[in-house]
């Protein structure tokens, strides 16, 4: 299974702050079963340029990289982008990607949405080079119309929900319900460290059925392979 939300890229964010916090990371997530993790560190456009956030994570992932040993955990590069506008158009989102997918994990406001960021994550999505995700949909549920998320699915965006959300007794109804009807598409830890949001995604796993978990693992599967 893939962890396809992470921070775990040492020095890039508010997640990891060393190589060997990122080890630690990983080798919790390895010891849960999981055999691949995307790493989305925090792309705020409004405050770094696409090239500045390129390059340190670069450098962030060599020095991650060379410190791996054997049994970890494959580590695809990607980023959590900030939500912009004019994000509709921009072609520079293409690098963003998670490595090898068309996959874009976008963060929006904790805010009700106006109709404008709707339309650029439409946009965004017209194309076949980019598959629009959005990061821990649950955090959004309460603050939006309803009709957006039948309005965003139509077009092919895809929601990403956190292990948090399968694992807290008072939402674990809700996200069993969104994943049996296909508004979960892919899970995530959004893990930071080893004490502040660890790794969990194979408890939030093991929360689910084994028809659940195939429905989850076919999909994450099909998702990943666009791109490629």
């Amino acid at each position: 299974m893939t962890d396809i939300h992470t921070h775990i890229l040492p020095q890039m964010d508010d997640g990891s702050q060393s190589v060997e916090e990122s080890l630690a990371m990983l080798r919790a997530s390895a010891a849960q079963g999981i055999t691949c993790v995307a790493a989305t560190p925090h792309f705020y456009p409004a405050q770094e340029s696409p090239e500045s956030f390129l390059a340190r994570r670069a450098s962030a992932a060599a020095r991650l990289r060379a410190a791996l040993g054997p049994g970890m955990p494959e580590v695809l590069l990607g980023a959590e982008v900030c939500c912009f506008e004019g994000m509709g158009r921009s072609r520079v989102l293409e690098k963003l990607r998670i490595e090898g997918t068309s996959l874009l994990l976008i963060e929006m406001p904790f805010t009700p949405w106006p109709d404008r960021l709707i339309r650029e994550l439409r946009y965004l999505q017209e194309g076949d080079e980019i598959t629009v995700v959005l990061a821990h949909v649950e955090r959004y549920l309460s603050l939006q119309k309803s009709g957006v998320w039948d309005t965003l699915m139509a077009d092919g965006v895809r929601f990403q929900c956190n292990a948090s959300f399968l694992l807290r007794w008072q939402t674990r109804r809700q996200a069993l319900q969104m994943l049996r009807s296909g508004r979960v598409h892919l899970l995530g830890s959004d893990c930071h460290s080893m004490e502040r949001r660890p790794p969990r995604l194979g408890p939030a796993l093991a929360r689910l059925g084994a028809r659940d978990r195939q429905k989850l693992e076919v999909e994450t599967v099909r998702l990943m392979a666009r791109g490629e």
